[in-house]
Protein backbone atom coordinates (compact mmCIF):
# COMPACT_ATOMS: atom_id res chain seq x y z
CA UNK A 1 0.00 0.00 0.00
CA UNK A 2 1.36 3.38 -1.05
CA UNK A 3 0.40 5.14 2.18
CA UNK A 4 2.15 2.56 4.36
CA UNK A 5 5.33 2.66 2.25
CA UNK A 6 5.31 6.47 2.28
CA UNK A 7 4.74 6.59 6.02
CA UNK A 8 7.61 4.19 6.74
CA UNK A 9 9.90 6.19 4.45
CA UNK A 10 8.99 9.45 6.19
CA UNK A 11 9.45 7.83 9.61
CA UNK A 12 12.93 6.58 8.67
CA UNK A 13 13.98 9.99 7.34
CA UNK A 14 12.58 11.74 10.41
CA UNK A 15 14.44 9.33 12.69
CA UNK A 16 17.76 9.86 10.89
CA UNK A 17 17.34 13.65 10.78
CA UNK A 18 16.14 13.72 14.37
CA UNK A 19 19.11 11.73 15.65
CA UNK A 20 21.56 13.88 13.71
CA UNK A 21 20.07 17.06 15.13
CA UNK A 22 19.17 15.84 18.60
CA UNK A 23 22.13 13.49 19.08
CA UNK A 24 24.20 16.01 21.07
CA UNK A 25 21.11 16.99 23.07
CA UNK A 26 20.43 13.35 23.92
CA UNK A 27 24.00 12.93 25.15
CA UNK A 28 23.82 16.08 27.31
CA UNK A 29 20.49 15.07 28.83
CA UNK A 30 21.81 11.56 29.53
CA UNK A 31 24.81 13.07 31.32
CA UNK A 32 22.60 15.39 33.40
CA UNK A 33 20.39 12.46 34.44
CA UNK A 34 23.41 10.38 35.50
CA UNK A 35 24.91 13.25 37.49
CA UNK A 36 21.68 14.44 39.12
CA UNK A 37 20.27 11.09 40.26
CA UNK A 38 21.46 7.58 40.96
CA UNK A 39 20.88 5.08 38.16
CA UNK A 40 21.00 4.74 34.36
CA UNK A 41 20.12 7.58 32.02
CA UNK A 42 17.76 5.46 29.95
CA UNK A 43 14.65 3.48 30.80
CA UNK A 44 14.04 0.34 28.72
CA UNK A 45 10.94 -1.81 28.88
CA UNK A 46 9.20 -4.40 26.71
CA UNK A 47 6.05 -3.11 25.06
CA UNK A 48 3.52 -4.53 22.60
CA UNK A 49 4.31 -3.63 19.00
CA UNK A 50 2.67 -4.26 15.66
CA UNK A 51 0.93 -7.62 15.56
CA UNK A 52 1.36 -7.95 19.31
CA UNK A 53 5.07 -8.66 18.94
CA UNK A 54 7.12 -7.40 21.87
CA UNK A 55 9.94 -4.90 21.44
CA UNK A 56 12.16 -2.88 23.75
CA UNK A 57 11.03 0.74 24.02
CA UNK A 58 13.48 3.40 25.20
CA UNK A 59 12.90 6.60 27.15
CA UNK A 60 14.96 8.86 29.34
CA UNK A 61 14.64 7.77 32.96
CA UNK A 62 12.43 10.27 34.77
CA UNK A 63 11.83 8.39 38.02
CA UNK A 64 13.93 7.23 40.94
CA UNK A 65 15.44 3.78 40.48
CA UNK A 66 13.47 2.40 43.43
CA UNK A 67 10.13 3.27 41.78
CA UNK A 68 8.03 0.33 40.56
CA UNK A 69 8.30 0.37 36.73
CA UNK A 70 4.78 -1.09 36.53
CA UNK A 71 3.30 1.17 39.20
CA UNK A 72 0.57 3.77 38.87
CA UNK A 73 1.31 6.75 36.65
CA UNK A 74 2.14 10.01 38.48
CA UNK A 75 -0.87 12.25 39.09
CA UNK A 76 1.21 15.44 39.21
CA UNK A 77 4.73 16.80 38.93
CA UNK A 78 4.97 16.73 42.72
CA UNK A 79 5.06 12.93 42.77
CA UNK A 80 8.13 12.04 44.91
CA UNK A 81 9.07 9.26 42.49
CA UNK A 82 9.88 11.79 39.76
CA UNK A 83 13.39 13.25 39.70
CA UNK A 84 13.97 17.00 39.37
CA UNK A 85 15.18 16.74 35.76
CA UNK A 86 12.53 14.10 35.11
CA UNK A 87 9.75 16.59 35.81
CA UNK A 88 11.03 18.90 33.06
CA UNK A 89 11.55 16.02 30.62
CA UNK A 90 8.01 14.76 31.15
CA UNK A 91 6.27 18.12 30.92
CA UNK A 92 7.87 18.89 27.57
CA UNK A 93 7.79 15.27 26.33
CA UNK A 94 11.58 15.31 25.95
CA UNK A 95 11.75 11.94 27.73
CA UNK A 96 10.47 10.36 24.50
CA UNK A 97 13.48 11.45 22.39
CA UNK A 98 15.28 8.07 22.67
CA UNK A 99 12.35 6.52 20.80
CA UNK A 100 13.91 7.95 17.65
CA UNK A 101 16.03 4.77 17.82
CA UNK A 102 12.83 2.71 17.87
CA UNK A 103 11.63 4.62 14.82
CA UNK A 104 14.92 3.98 13.05
CA UNK A 105 14.62 0.21 13.53
CA UNK A 106 10.98 0.17 12.46
CA UNK A 107 9.55 -0.89 15.82
CA UNK A 108 7.74 2.44 16.11
CA UNK A 109 6.35 5.15 13.86
CA UNK A 110 6.09 8.87 14.47
CA UNK A 111 2.29 8.64 14.59
CA UNK A 112 0.36 5.70 15.99
CA UNK A 113 -1.10 4.30 19.22
CA UNK A 114 1.28 4.66 22.15
CA UNK A 115 2.95 1.30 22.97
CA UNK A 116 1.50 -0.28 26.10
CA UNK A 117 2.50 -3.24 28.27
CA UNK A 118 2.36 -6.78 26.88
CA UNK A 119 0.16 -7.72 29.86
CA UNK A 120 -2.31 -4.97 28.97
CA UNK A 121 -2.59 -6.24 25.38
CA UNK A 122 -3.62 -9.67 26.67
CA UNK A 123 -6.66 -8.10 28.37
CA UNK A 124 -8.08 -6.27 25.33
CA UNK A 125 -11.19 -7.39 23.50
CA UNK A 126 -11.25 -8.08 19.78
CA UNK A 127 -11.99 -4.47 18.84
CA UNK A 128 -9.33 -3.01 21.13
CA UNK A 129 -6.72 -5.38 19.70
CA UNK A 130 -7.12 -3.64 16.36
CA UNK A 131 -4.71 -1.00 17.65
CA UNK A 132 -1.99 -3.64 17.15
CA UNK A 133 -2.58 -3.61 13.38
CA UNK A 134 -0.25 -0.61 13.03
CA UNK A 135 3.13 0.33 14.45
CA UNK A 136 2.94 2.11 17.81
CA UNK A 137 3.90 5.77 17.67
CA UNK A 138 5.68 8.55 19.52
CA UNK A 139 2.41 10.45 19.39
CA UNK A 140 -1.12 9.54 18.47
CA UNK A 141 -4.76 10.55 18.24
CA UNK A 142 -5.35 9.84 21.93
CA UNK A 143 -2.40 12.04 22.94
CA UNK A 144 -3.84 15.08 21.15
CA UNK A 145 -7.43 14.40 22.21
CA UNK A 146 -7.07 14.60 25.96
CA UNK A 147 -3.98 12.60 26.94
CA UNK A 148 -3.87 12.44 30.75
CA UNK A 149 -7.50 13.48 30.98
CA UNK A 150 -8.66 10.29 29.25
CA UNK A 151 -9.22 6.86 30.77
CA UNK A 152 -7.53 3.80 29.24
CA UNK A 153 -10.85 2.80 27.67
CA UNK A 154 -11.16 6.18 25.95
CA UNK A 155 -7.56 6.03 24.74
CA UNK A 156 -8.04 2.54 23.32
CA UNK A 157 -11.16 3.66 21.46
CA UNK A 158 -9.28 6.60 19.94
CA UNK A 159 -6.42 4.28 18.98
CA UNK A 160 -8.85 1.99 17.14
CA UNK A 161 -10.44 5.02 15.49
CA UNK A 162 -6.98 6.00 14.25
CA UNK A 163 -6.51 2.54 12.72
CA UNK A 164 -9.92 2.77 11.05
CA UNK A 165 -9.29 6.24 9.58
CA UNK A 166 -5.49 6.13 9.13
CA UNK A 167 -4.30 8.42 6.36
CA UNK A 168 -2.47 11.65 5.58
CA UNK A 169 -5.37 13.84 6.74
CA UNK A 170 -5.51 12.24 10.19
CA UNK A 171 -1.71 12.21 10.49
CA UNK A 172 -1.58 15.94 9.74
CA UNK A 173 -4.20 16.55 12.44
CA UNK A 174 -2.12 14.59 14.96
CA UNK A 175 1.10 16.42 14.05
CA UNK A 176 -0.54 19.83 14.52
CA UNK A 177 -2.17 18.71 17.75
CA UNK A 178 1.13 17.36 19.08
CA UNK A 179 2.86 20.73 18.74
CA UNK A 180 0.01 22.40 20.62
CA UNK A 181 0.03 19.77 23.38
CA UNK A 182 3.79 20.05 23.93
CA UNK A 183 3.91 23.84 23.90
CA UNK A 184 0.86 24.10 26.12
CA UNK A 185 1.93 21.20 28.39
CA UNK A 186 -1.72 20.08 28.34
CA UNK A 187 -2.92 17.09 30.36
CA UNK A 188 0.57 15.79 31.12
CA UNK A 189 -0.44 13.76 34.16
CA UNK A 190 -3.00 10.98 34.27
CA UNK A 191 -6.10 11.93 36.26
CA UNK A 192 -7.72 8.49 36.26
CA UNK A 193 -6.40 5.29 34.72
CA UNK A 194 -9.68 3.51 34.12
CA UNK A 195 -13.39 4.10 34.39
CA UNK A 196 -13.35 1.53 37.21
CA UNK A 197 -10.44 3.36 38.92
CA UNK A 198 -7.84 0.65 38.18
CA UNK A 199 -4.57 2.41 38.93
CA UNK A 200 -2.15 0.65 36.58
CA UNK A 201 -0.32 3.01 34.30
CA UNK A 202 2.96 3.47 32.49
CA UNK A 203 6.30 4.94 33.50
Amino acid sequence: MFYQALKRGVDFCLAVAGLLVAGPIILVIALIIRVSSKGPAFFAQERAGRGGKGFTMYKFRTMRTDADPFGASPKSGKDPRITSIGRFLREYSVDELPQLFNMLTGDMAFIGPRPLYMAQAAEWDERQRRRLEVRPGLTGLAQVSGRGGLTIEEKLELDVRYVETEGLKVDFKVVMGTFGAILGKRDIYEKRYSKDENTRGEE
